[in-house]
């Protein structure tokens, strides 16, 4: 077991990127040596992030040229649009040793088909696909340790499968009825300019986009299809809210078994389930979680209620879309690739209020 590694971080100015950076800096076993960009290469990081300052062992921004990032680290969370990773990551897995941890969503799907129909660009080649393990530790950890390449899930469905995953494998719900309301904040959307993100645009407005046809409908798909062993198809509508961070994603479906017709039961199951998982915590009864219970944390908070007059369930699931739905399960990934203890730099209480 490796005590030490240095890391490099490609896209880091965008918010994903920086997130990983603040990050990484209290990892008691990473040493950041190189912060990549490829738009700004060779400005200091700082100039667009100056609360960074004094804070970063390297500031310069490194151009994106593998060989160059192999020499200075040995792995690399590639923190890029998709569309971006799919040409750089390849060529990455070409250096021996080297460990990458892709958050772009151009490794999730392994249909070549369906990634270039979700996500409008042409698929990685079908080997690195392949070679990419999906990363969501809470179920495929097994899968995980040891890899040499990791894809990290994207943040809907981390919200939506750790919600959903122990209700499809015991068959308590109907898994043709999956209907999921999904809302996140702005900086989901990314550090581009875009109109539709302006102030004047968000602040005090609340909107359905990409209804149908967000791309992370197939990564849902496929996860809970795997783990249900049949396939399940879900109606799944996302939605931006004038705050900065977060997701909460209710789910309705209906129960399909009377033993799970109580908020007891659905507790009970849940909480057996995820026993012994560090980042899931399972609301008590009457307790629905709120964005503001996991800001800054990796944590991701799942509530109930069952209504027996119409047999559905609604359940509730909400993370920070940047750390648990993004850098902070990044580094959850690493340190189960390394054998390190999971949590290990990612014990962060949420920020509050």
């Amino acid at each position: 077991m490796t005590d030490h590694i240095r890391a490099a971080v490609v896209g880091s100015t965008g918010y994903g990127g920086v997130e990983l950076i603040r990050l990484l800096l209290t990892h008691p076993k990473v040493t950041i040596t190189s912060v990549i960009s490829s738009s700004n290469a060779g400005e200091p990081l700082t100039a667009g992030y100056p609360h960074l300052q004094q804070a970063l062992p390297v500031e310069t921004l490194d151009g994106v040229d593998p060989a160059i990032i192999r020499e200075k680290a040995d792995v690399v969370f590639a923190a890029t649009p998709s569309g971006v990773s799919g040409k750089l990551v390849p060529q990455l897995l070409e250096h021996e040793g080297l460990r990458v941890i892709d958050l772009s969503g151009d490794f999730r799907l392994k249909d070549r088909a369906a990634y270039e129909t979700w996500y409008k660009h042409e698929a990685p080649p079908q080997a690195s696909l392949e070679q990419a393990v999906y990363g969501l530790t809470e179920i495929y950890a097994d899968q995980v340790r040891g890899a040499a390449f990791v894809s990290n899930p994207g943040c809907y469905p981390t919200a939506t499968t750790l919600g959903l995953i122990p209700a499809v494998e015991a068959g308590a719900i109907d898994r043709g009825s999956i209907i999921v309301d999904a809302k996140s904040g702005v900086s989901g959307a990314g550090r581009g300019l875009n109109i539709g993100w302006h102030y004047a645009e968000m602040n005090e407005n609340f909107k359905a986009y990409k209804v149908n046809k967000h791309q992370h409908i197939p990564e849902v798909e496929m996860v809970l299809g795997e783990r249900a062993g049949e396939p399940v198809t879900v109606t799944f509508t996302t939605h931006l809210v004038p705050m900065t961070r977060g997701i909460l994603c209710t789910m309705y479906a209906s129960v399909a078994d009377d033993r799970f017709l109580s908020e007891d039961a659905w507790i009970e199951m849940y909480r057996s389930y995820y026993k012994d998982k560090k980042f899931v915590r399972i609301r008590d009864k009457g307790q629905w979680p709120a964005t503001k219970e996991v800001w800054g944390s990796n944590y991701c908070d799942i509530g109930f209620s069952v209504d027996p007059r119409t047999r559905r369930v609604t359940i509730i699931s909400v993370i920070d879309n940047l750390v648990k739905g993004a850098s902070g399960q990044a580094i959850q990934n690493l340190n189960v690739m390394m054998g390190w203890e999971e949590d290990l730099g990612l014990r962060l209480a949420p920020v509050y209020p």
